[in-house]
């Protein structure tokens, strides 16, 4: 069953809390400025900057490599989330306390607001924004987003949140990243392969382009929270909610 805890401010303003903060803001706002400038690099070395494969493959790896990293710089903080979807799907697990998650989907937002405007800045380029492809309705992008979404969460579940994974160590960033980067391949055409409200989120702000900016909110923390569900639920049954004081993972 949902082991979700609503915290207290207390633990969500301890100085462990804080520090999680400050490591999601800052563990986001370096993996979105990989992964959106490998996109703003793409646009800058091709002529038409239109998408082709070899564009796709570059911005797939790009966000692999960077989440990796992301990741692993975090977990012993924070837990490295990055990413607003993972934060609820850890939360419906009991992994965090939904008024701590509250503050990492801050932190993480504005981690990618500040990228994107870094980006901005440097390149004097536009940032690009997620868009669902030609040919695909809205309906469709979001349940394209639920589905990858939930393969990352799933993910960060079977490798960094269970407590039967054993001593993955940083088989867990490499995992999580690999399933981001396979992702942006499958999806990239399609829905724009997001699965992260911010690292959507902050493109949009920057740019000031909010078109269809809620297909990345609805189809992550739906597939984000699925994934929390069955994980949590099937594999994980026994689990029972943790303090937001302590460390995950």
């Amino acid at each position: 069953m949902v082991k979700i805890a609503l915290g207290s401010f207390g633990d969500s303003f301890s100085v462990g809390s804080l520090k999680a903060y400050l490591s999601e803001f800052i563990a986001t706002l370096l993996f979105v400025f990989a992964g959106v400038g490998s996109a703003i690099a793409f646009g800058k070395v091709t002529s038409d900057g239109a998408l082709d494969p070899a564009g796709l493959v570059a911005i797939a790896v790009a966000h692999a490599f960077a989440l990796f990293v992301g990741v692993a710089i975090a977990a012993n903080i924070s837990g490295g989330h990055l990413n607003p979807a993972v934060t609820l799907g850890l939360a419906i697990g009991g992994n965090i306390t939904l008024l701590t998650g509250l503050f990492y989907w801050i932190a993480q937002c504005l981690g990618s607001i500040v990228a994107c405007g870094l980006l901005k800045f440097v390149t004097d380029l536009s940032v690009p924004t997620h868009s669902v492809g030609s040919g695909m309705s809205v309906l469709e992008g979001v349940v394209m987003e639920i589905v990858i979404t939930f393969a990352l969460v799933y993910t960060v579940y079977a490798t960094a949140a269970d407590p039967k994974r054993g001593s993955l160590g940083i088989i867990a960033p490499i995992a999580i990243g690999f399933i981001v980067g396979a992702n942006i391949l499958a999806a990239g055409p399609f829905s724009g392969g997001s699965m992260n409200p911010a690292r959507s989120f902050g493109p949009a702000v920057v740019s000031g382009d909010f078109t269809d900016n809620w297909v990345y909110w609805l189809g992550p923390l739906v597939g984000g929270a699925l994934a929390g569900l069955v994980y949590g639920d099937i594999f994980i049954g026994s689990y029972s909610p943790v303090s937001a004081s302590q460390d995950y993972p």
